[in-house]
């Protein structure tokens, strides 16, 4: 019987497999798909990603990224920056993130199997993972978790903002070191320089719109975007409730874990911080105690994302968050960089 079976071979799925490694557990991560794995995310990690990853020995080929600024969508003000007191943090294209980790988990030993988990059967000592016996399983297997809908841990109510994300990478140098957020009345734009001569390109949007028809709504973006333009991909809807992070022996991590929006790009340094604490409840033999700590780890984020979500869904705000965050600059870099620090996972 192994102790630990990972449900999906993404970023957070190979950071749980790794930190497993490292506290002595028999891990295999189950991943169907043949990597390096894309996804459509903003792409941005955060400083406190960037030492998530380093504490695993991965250091991801990118472009540094100074800090965020917040531009109107029509070239209106000079815009406002913050930048991260905590160091850099790091422009990444999936794909690259994706294989860096996958040669850690290889160099580490650890076995991917190429298939999904289908069917989940908890019981008081193990779980049953398709037939096969484990002490406990971690699902980190996305935004739709098939394992999550499979225990029952889908919160359907309705309610909240559906949004959906389109992104593309575009083949010119970046012009500025910073993630650029630019607002306008129904989207947001955010442009993150992912290496010397690309950069990615994401719009969240309330509606179905294709991408050149979201991108109409930023002239002054659209008109910089000259060179080669990638395929776009698409994700959503964002936003997944959760009845709860763990039942029994299988804990949820990453976007499995329930998801609110991409507005402060913080996932996946929250996810590689459930990653760490799931495992470490398991060594101790106490996954009753991640519940807790998932809720305490993700409370800053979640709030500040529900509070920009709700005000930011109003026109009027959307038309003004811009020119007061260029009014009260310091405001707009105290909270970018309560986004951006480390997050503390609790013992």
């Amino acid at each position: 019987m192994r102790d630990l079976v990972v449900a999906g071979g993404g970023p957070v799925g190979m950071a749980a497999a790794l930190h497993a490694h490292r506290a002595g557990l028999d891990v295999v991560v189950r991943e169907p798909r043949p990597g390096p794995i894309d996804k459509a995310c903003g792409e941005g990690l955060m400083p406190g990603a960037v030492a998530e990853l380093a504490a695993l020995g991965v250091a991801p080929r990118g472009h540094d990224i100074a800090g965020i600024r917040y531009l109107s969508a029509d070239g209106a003000g000079p815009g406002v920056s913050a930048r991260f007191d905590a160091g850099p943090g790091r422009g990444v294209r999936r794909t690259v993130l994706h294989a860096a980790l996958a040669d850690q988990l290889a160099a580490a030993g650890v076995p991917v199997e190429a298939r999904p988990v289908r069917d989940v059967r908890p019981r008081a000592d193990h779980v049953e993972v398709d037939g096969e016996r484990a002490r406990y399983l971690v699902a980190a297997d996305g935004l739709h978790s098939p394992t999550r809908r499979l225990l029952g841990l889908d919160d359907d109510a309705r309610g909240g903002r559906r949004r959906f994300g389109l992104r593309c990478h575009v083949r010119q140098q970046p012009w500025s070191p910073f993630v650029e957020v630019h607002w306008s009345a129904h989207a947001e734009a955010y442009v993150t320089p992912v290496d010397d001569d690309l950069v990615g390109v994401a719009i969240l949007t309330d509606a179905g719109q294709d991408f050149d028809d979201a991108l109409a709504g930023f002239p002054v973006l659209r008109e910089r975007l000259v060179g080669e333009r990638t395929r776009v991909r698409g994700a959503g809807p964002l936003r997944q409730r959760v009845r709860a992070r763990a039942s029994g022996r299988v804990l949820l991590v990453g976007d499995a874990a329930g998801y609110v929006d991409a507005l402060t790009g913080e996932g996946i340094a929250l996810g590689l911080a459930q990653a760490r604490a799931a495992v470490a409840c398991l060594a101790a033999g106490r996954p009753d105690h991640y519940e807790q700590q998932a809720r305490r780890i993700g409370r800053r984020q979640e709030a500040l994302t529900h509070a920009l979500l709700a005000a930011t869904g109003r026109p009027v705000v959307r038309r003004l968050l811009v020119p007061a965050a260029e009014r009260l600059p310091w405001v707009f870099s105290t909270a970018v960089n309560q986004l951006a620090r480390p997050i503390e996972v609790p013992a």
